[in-house]
């Protein structure tokens, strides 16, 4: 089985930065798409970025668009996620997931394994 664990997040001031890690380990399926979530007190999981296999494709949610850059690296084992101008609407906790294909999906139910996750706050 695969083991994902997230590692980054912490308290930042708006307009600030932060990188957040995804380590893999165990049984490593690189031929799929990984994605980063987040989730909110209250509020429903939801998609921030995804990256294909290789890396050659990615999407983004409108929220973080413009702002956020994902990245991965398959010798590593480990997929990032680049944040700047950071808001406080981008206070959750972030959750790193493998996708079930090449497919870069966008919904939770498109991924298999998650992390644990990383709390990421954002202060005014």
């Amino acid at each position: 089985q695969v083991q994902l664990v997230e590692s980054g997040g912490g308290l930042v001031q708006a307009g600030g930065s932060l990188r957040l890690s995804c380590a893999a380990s165990g049984q490593t399926f690189r031929s799929v798409g990984m994605g980063w979530f987040r989730q909110a007190p209250g509020k429903e999981r939801e998609f921030v970025a995804g990256i294909s296999w290789n890396g050659g494709r990615t999407r983004y949610s409108d929220s973080v668009k413009g702002r956020f850059t994902i990245s991965r690296d398959n010798t590593k084992s480990t997929v990032y996620l680049y944040g700047y101008s950071l808001k406080p609407e981008d206070t959750a906790v972030y959750y790193c997931a493998q996708g079930r294909s090449i497919i870069v999906g966008d919904l939770p139910s498109e991924y298999s394994t998650w992390g644990q996750g990383t709390q990421v706050t954002v202060s005014s």
